[in-house]
């Protein structure tokens, strides 16, 4: 009996010995399970966080430094491109929000390069209370993923504390790669491509005929304060004045061609001003913007290659101080935590691009509905911005392609891009996504990011909620959950987001029933539904594509349609016939729309109201599925 009453001491010793081995093996390797994980709080991480959030999805964004919004605040790019006049979804809640904190839009043009400028500083206040309102949303900082598998209950993630090494291992359903350079994507085994692409590979007129790795030039931004006395910085190391002589109009300019077509030092200056008596210096023209190409090198190598570029920018800044004499601008103190006052990270413009489900190119910009693949059918944001390239800083910038601002119309981006051609429940967000070389210049902007992340989060989490795998979720499912959250997934201009059009024309427009019209004017890239025009049965080209009908079917032998002859349309479409349906229908409408002469019969039905027509009567958009590329995939 002693015997055994030893035996059973060891044992019950052994075990609780064992226990605390287990907890303190346990308390060293945390385990955390989420649904979605986000490597990367930049500005599509931030946005796909509060996305798959608000959709009730447990989210975890792990990002690298100590700021949420990626460019938008710890690079320092605080003057957005683009997308006035297509202001939605979060990146319209955040606009919103600089709105209110500064007291009014027009005090949010204080540069003349852009009609939204803030402080990075309150862009990332404005990031942090919108992700603190999120109960489901969690967010680390100082935290880079080191590993990531795929097994078959999920994703491993092995996370790691940048500041004391501290190791979490993250089990999540769902991954999106919102990191700067693509580097979730590289761990995950993704095939991407780096550079600029052949002309033969896409088909694109303005590309190089052949392939090469030379991305655009990054920049390492500086946010000046005026002082009011004189703060002139020590000359940095290496400091050579040549290099931005002709920055400007200034009198050390002197071996330019085109001198005269400079701008002032004073616009340069107020370029990017600020409110708060701010400078952002973004400056392309022998400014600060720097070549080098860290996107393969590990994370130590990266911080060896961007000092020169750090430099760059100081002895740019010692430079507008010593000989443009703006003594009072430098560096300032209130804006990043960093011992140099320099932003966080410098200002990517280019990254690893994945080979995802479809690859878009200017030729889908340029002449959309003319594609082999219809992926307008298919958008869940929209664009504005010109194609743009920074290579100023390559030594061999001009062999290459002129890519400053090359006009192309407005855009919709569509969702596949996200998606890699050859992985499970991964998504790509920022600008790692499946477009050319060329189009990075226009889907690279802050808004079109904003709307990546966005709809990302989305399709995480419709692929949690849906219990299906990323690439089985329904494209109609994501485009209406950017609607429902007043997104737009085309570009039209016509009437603002909270117009009974708005949404039948996104819907229309995404089914191709009806076209949109793009064109380029100047600076300015835009598309029109055309809502004011007059319909004409011309116009409804798009209904053979889905409706077994013929022209013939709806031919009345005057082109322009009425309002009679778009409800019988509907019936023809649908083979429907119903003798009362004219009130039925006319009441319905007037119900849904509050317009009177909508029972006007015999008046020319405009464009938006035949969209609101097709909408209600027939909702192809939501009857007619299609893939990813843009192909209808069922019948009514």
């Amino acid at each position: 009996m002693k015997l055994t009453q030893n035996y059973s001491a060891n044992i019950r010793t052994g075990f609780l010995v064992l226990s605390a081995f287990l907890s303190l093996l346990s308390a060293c390797r945390k385990q955390v399970r989420t649904d979605v994980f986000i490597a990367g709080g930049s500005t599509s991480g931030i946005a796909a966080g509060i996305q798959a959030a608000r959709m009730g999805v447990d989210a975890v964004i792990a990002e690298e430094n100590k700021w949420l919004g990626g460019m938008l605040t710890s690079a320092g790019v605080s003057a957005v491109d683009g997308n006035y006049n297509l202001q939605g979804g979060l990146w319209k809640e955040f606009k919103d929000s600089l709105t209110t904190h500064y007291g009014g839009d027009s005090l949010l043009k204080t540069g003349w390069v852009s009609n939204v400028l803030f402080e990075p500083s309150i862009g990332n206040r404005i990031f942090s209370n919108m992700a603190e309102k999120e109960k489901s949303l969690t967010v680390i900082f100082d935290s880079c993923v080191d590993t990531i598998i795929k097994n078959k209950k999920g994703w491993s993630i092995k996370v790691r504390n940048k500041l004391n090494n501290e190791i979490t291992y993250y089990r999540a359903l769902c991954v999106i790669d919102a990191t700067e350079l693509g580097d979730l994507a590289k761990l995950a085994g993704i095939e991407y491509d780096i550079g600029m692409d052949s002309r033969i590979d896409t088909g694109e007129e303005i590309a190089p005929m052949e392939e090469n790795d030379i991305i655009q030039d990054l920049t390492y931004v500086a946010i000046l304060k005026d002082y009011g006395r004189d703060v002139t910085i020590a000359r940095p190391n290496n400091y050579d004045s040549s290099l931005f002589a002709c920055c400007c109009m200034n009198k050390l300019c002197t071996d330019r061609d085109d001198k005269n077509r400079l701008w002032p030092a004073e616009s340069m200056i107020s370029y990017g001003k600020l409110p708060g008596e701010k400078y952002m210096i973004n400056w392309p023209i022998s400014g600060n913007d720097y070549y080098v190409n860290i996107i393969e090198m590990n994370r130590d190598e990266r911080e060896k290659a961007l000092i020169p570029a750090k430099n760059l920018t100081l002895s740019f800044l010692y430079f507008i101080q010593h000989e443009l004499g703006y003594n009072t601008l430098s560096l300032a103190d209130d804006e990043f935590s960093t011992s140099d006052r320099l932003p966080f990270i410098p200002y990517h413009r280019e990254s690893r691009r994945i080979r995802g489900k479809v690859r878009f190119t200017v030729n889908h910009i340029t002449h959309p509905y003319d594609q082999p693949e219809k992926l307008y059918r298919t958008c869940i944001g929209a664009g504005d911005y010109a194609i743009d390239h920074h290579h100023g800083r390559y030594s061999g910038a001009d062999s290459l392609p002129d890519l400053h601002f090359y006009p192309v119309p407005s855009f919709g981006l569509p969702l596949g891009v996200m998606i890699p051609e050859n992985a499970e429940d991964i998504i790509i967000a920022e600008k790692s996504v499946s477009v050319t070389n060329i189009v990075n210049g226009a889907t690279r902007l802050q808004p079109v990011v904003l709307q990546i992340g966005q709809a990302s989060g989305a399709l995480a989490a419709l692929s949690v909620l849906q219990k299906k795998p990323v690439e089985e979720i329904a494209v109609r499912d994501v485009q209406n959950v950017i609607l429902n959250s007043q997104g737009y997934l085309l570009p039209y201009l016509d009437v603002p987001i909270d117009h009974i059009w708005f949404r039948p024309m996104q819907r229309i427009g995404s089914t191709g029933i009806m076209k949109g019209i793009g064109k380029n004017s100047g600076w300015s890239n835009q598309t029109y539904f055309r809502a004011e025009d007059v319909t004409l049965t011309s116009d409804l080209a798009g209904l053979f594509d889905i409706y077994d009908v013929s022209p013939e079917d709806i031919e009345t032998g005057s082109d322009t349609l009425s309002i009679r002859r778009a409800f019988e349309i509907s019936e023809i479409v649908t083979g429907r016939h119903d003798s009362l349906a004219w009130v039925k229908k006319t009441e319905q409408l007037r119900s849904l729309t509050g317009c009177e002469d909508i029972a006007d019969a015999e008046r020319p039905v405009l464009r938006g109201e035949m969209a609101l027509i097709l909408d209600i009567l027939l909702d192809p958009f939501n009857s007619f599925d299609v893939d990813i590329r843009g192909n209808f995939t069922k019948d009514e």
